[in-house]
């Protein structure tokens, strides 16, 4: 591209950048509003007591049971050691603390991009569009694993595809740029998988695999390995096995995971067909060649996870917004000179474009309307309950995390569990249909009723609305929890949950009780 070519492509007379930044201005006020007056999200709010209580001395996947890796709950400790130093609530340090990350990413991002030139060179811009999908796309998923991998990642995708231009990066930039990667990639293992499929890319073009870039990102994912194995093998001992034996009840049938992805595969493929179809007019065809090759292979692992999760799909939306975000904003800058042929695929990408947009704003608005009336959530309803009943302990028996977590953390009660729901419980009778031994590795319903029983929880919630009632099946198999639910009765009932109150007679003995001692099956 000549000179003047160049500079008709920038901002010469800064109102674009003063655009972007106000449009990011906005959209920050509006996620920093709904993440902190909102209830926190459920997955990070149970992360954040895992943290403390790994901070208080427990064992980590053996008194609380997580099956993710450890390095989610060592981040997850940073805020709450802020929180304890400025003493104010981990929710005000954690929320603008994963926002500051993500933040730091793009602006990096938007940095590493000027060495490609042309559209590039507008950092400001760059910077602001970057911001502004990272923050908008997650919605009510903000701070999610899968969130922060993405933005962890971008740098990495930025230099690699510098590198199939022949862009050699500077080899801090490359370490720190494949440190990063790698530690986000450490967050869900799996994600790994990219950095095969884009060394096969990268031998296609002739690169060699010992690049700075791609060891820095292999060594950390290597040293993190040897790092969980050397100070926490239990994951590897009972988080992963149970991960395996269990976790696959939360499952979807194939044909549901196709319909749920049905749009963002739809966009990859759009993506992919108009990188294909403008190929030698588009400058930044590696980059966004390399977009969506993260997208594809990010969807292709969320379908070996086989969870219709929305936030699963995270990685491979963002990186599909941006591509054709990228090529809409490519075209559009170079669209003089060509036939009128090119207002049709241009109009097709802004459509894409628009129907992911809206797509966040139907998942973003629920936290929204949380924020503007906090009082009228479930969580906030439960919250009350337990602060008029003076409860100390608390249990949920359910599979949504969120009426157990932020609760617990909001109120400051005991949680009489050492899951974060009843999905384990739910794991173990959906094997138990086609292996009935298996109770006999994982006995879910022995440990869930011990801690029961030990917890002698005060307010137990009964969510009504799921297809199994783990109160019955409990009862029927084990007589101790049946004695010990007996003492209960409702006090309340509102979107679909039932609350009871533990009577005056008491606790029972949750050894003899339940029939499980310290250090045997309960452990």
């Amino acid at each position: 591209m000549n000179q003047s070519s160049a500079r008709a492509l920038r901002t010469d007379y800064g109102l674009r950048p003063m655009v972007t930044m106000l449009l990011l201005l906005g959209v920050l006020g509006v996620v920093l509003f709904a993440t902190l007056r909102s209830p926190l999200k459920d997955d990070i709010a149970w992360l954040l007591y895992v943290a403390r209580r790994w901070m208080a001395g427990r064992e980590l996947y053996v008194d609380v049971v997580e099956v993710n890796p450890p390095l989610i709950v060592w981040i997850s400790a940073l805020p709450l050691t802020v929180s304890r130093w400025l003493d104010i609530d981990v929710q005000y340090v954690a929320m603008p603390g994963f926002v500051a990350g993500v933040l730091g990413c793009a602006w990096w991002s938007a940095s590493l991009l000027r060495a490609h030139g042309g559209l590039f060179e507008d950092r400001v811009s760059v910077f602001g569009i970057i911001a502004i999908v990272l923050l908008v796309v997650p919605a009510g998923d903000l701070g999610q694993r899968e969130h922060l991998l993405v933005a962890a990642i971008l740098p990495y995708l930025i230099l690699f595809a510098g590198s199939l231009e022949g862009i050699r990066p500077s080899v801090w930039s490359a370490v720190f740029a494949g440190v990063l990667a790698g530690l986000g990639c450490a967050l869900k293992p799996r994600h790994g998988g990219v950095f095969a499929v884009f060394e096969c890319l990268a031998l296609a073009r002739g690169l060699r695999p010992w690049r700075v870039l791609t060891l820095s990102a292999g060594m950390t994912l290597i040293a993190y390995a040897g790092l969980v194995a050397l100070i926490c093998p239990a994951y590897l001992r009972r988080a992963v096995p149970m991960a395996m034996a269990l976790y696959g009840a939360t499952d979807v049938p194939f044909a549901r995971l196709l319909l749920d992805s049905a749009v963002l595969m739809a966009g990859e493929a759009m993506a992919a067909t108009l990188i294909w179809m403008r190929w030698k007019l588009l400058p930044e065809r590696w980059l966004l060649l390399t977009l969506v090759l993260f997208a594809v292979t990010s969807t292709a692992i969320c379908f070996v996870d086989g969870k219709d999760w929305f936030y699963h799909r995270l990685p491979a939306t963002v990186a599909t917004v941006l591509a054709l975000v990228g090529w809409t904003i490519s075209t559009f800058a170079r669209r003089r000179g060509e036939t009128k042929r090119i207002w049709v695929p241009l109009t097709l990408a802004t459509l894409a474009v628009a129907i992911f947009s809206v797509a966040a704003y139907q998942r973003l608005e629920p936290q929204v309307v949380q924020a503007v009336e906090p009082q009228g959530t479930t969580v906030a309803k439960l919250e009350k309950i337990i602060r008029e009943e003076r409860a100390r302990t608390y249990i949920a028996f359910s599979e949504w995390i969120a009426l157990g977590f932020p609760v617990v953390n909001n109120t400051g009660v005991n949680w009489a569990s050492r899951f974060d729901s009843m999905w384990a419980l739910k794991g173990e009778l959906w094997r138990a249909r086609f292996d009935p031994g298996a109770a006999k590795d994982w006995p879910i319903g022995r440990w869930v009723v011990h801690d029961f029983i030990a917890g002698c929880p005060d307010i137990a919630v009964v969510d009504m609305r799921e297809g199994v009632n783990y109160v019955a099946v409990l009862s029927l198999s084990d007589p101790a929890f049946a004695r010990a639910w007996s003492r209960y009765r409702q006090i309340a009932a509102f979107d679909g949950l039932t609350v009871y109150r533990r009577g005056k007679a008491g606790c029972i003995d949750p050894w003899v009780a339940a029939d499980t001692k310290p250090g045997g099956d309960a452990k």
